[in-house]
């Protein structure tokens, strides 16, 4: 696949509803995945099982979970009406896409106990934060399709982005079958995968970046004389707001931010103070410091061991 030199965006709006959960013949060249197996059953696995199961992309039978927590599994047993299992291979016969939602410190391991019930016909795909592909590959073989995906939180409401890379050759209908998982909880991206710990950096940890600010926002208006419910709605709205421009209207921020600071007027002078308090800068050491803990978190010896 080639990568194009801006990522590839896909909306929910194009995707393709799965009919049925019948097993596909695995002598055809191209097969459509209609199983989805999670290992781990924490906030990233229910925003995708709610995410497929409310839109209607995937039948709750279609989908099983693996998980030592017994109130995990009950939760999303209960809720969604998938089936849950204690031991994490129970949780994988019969699917076609393997979905690891773990923490990538533990990653080793729980591929490494799940190994003998893989199947190369089984499309592998991981969220752990910095695990590259090719050492996935290294513990589970080189005959697997993977997919490495970078989700964020805002997921659990619909509202995330996710960007996915793909294992050399992965067939498309492979990719399309990730693709489909991840649109279902917002929007899609596809980058190279040495760009996967800047996207951890960004849009992974962004999320946390952005509940600060609208706190700090919150608390300047409480400072100011605002009832706190008040000051918190108005923030969270007009953050929300601002991004949907930068969204919809498709300009650059700046012209945006630009158009609300009249000359000499209250925005400019709360740029300024912004800029003296280097906002900007801020952030920027910000992705920065994550894009760098996501590499170590992938690469360090101790999570090799």
């Amino acid at each position: 696949m080639r990568i194009a030199s801006r990522p590839t965006l896909f909306n929910s709006a194009t995707a393709l509803t799965l009919q049925g959960c019948e097993r596909p013949q695995y002598n055809r060249p191209m097969p459509i995945r209609t199983r989805f197996a999670f290992v781990g059953a924490g906030q990233m696995t229910e925003a995708l099982v709610a995410g497929l199961v409310t839109s209607g992309t995937v039948a709750p039978e279609c989908l099983s979970a693996g998980d030592p927590s017994p109130i995990r599994r009950d939760h999303l047993r209960t809720r969604y009406n998938i089936a849950t299992f204690e031991d994490n291979r129970a949780a994988l016969a019969g699917a076609d896409l393997v979905c690891f939602c773990v923490e990538p410190q533990i990653l080793d391991d729980v591929l490494r106990d799940v190994l003998p019930a893989l199947s190369p016909h089984q499309l592998i795909l991981s969220v752990a934060a910095g695990y590259p592909i090719a050492r996935l590959a290294g513990i589970i073989g080189p005959s697997y399709g993977i997919v490495r995906g970078m989700p964020n939180t805002p997921s659990a409401l619909g509202a995330g982005v996710t960007a996915l890379s793909f294992s050399p050759g992965l067939p498309t209908a492979d990719q399309q079958a990730a693709i489909r998982l991840f649109e279902a909880i917002g929007e899609v991206c596809v980058v190279e995968e040495r760009l996967m710990d800047t996207v951890t950096g960004l849009s992974g940890s962004g999320p946390a970046y952005v509940f600060t600010m609208i706190e700090a926002l919150a608390d300047g208006g409480v400072l100011m004389g605002l009832p706190r419910q008040t000051a918190q709605l108005l923030a969270a709205q007009t953050v929300a707001g601002a991004a949907r421009m930068v969204l919809e209207q498709g300009e650059h921020p700046g012209v945006l931010k630009d158009r609300v600071a009249s000359p000499g007027g209250t925005t400019i002078a709360g740029l300024r103070r912004l800029e003296e308090g280097r906002l900007r800068a801020t952030l920027i050491a910000a992705v920065e410091a994550a894009t760098h803990r996501s590499h170590e978190l992938g690469r360090s010896e101790h999570s090799h061991s």
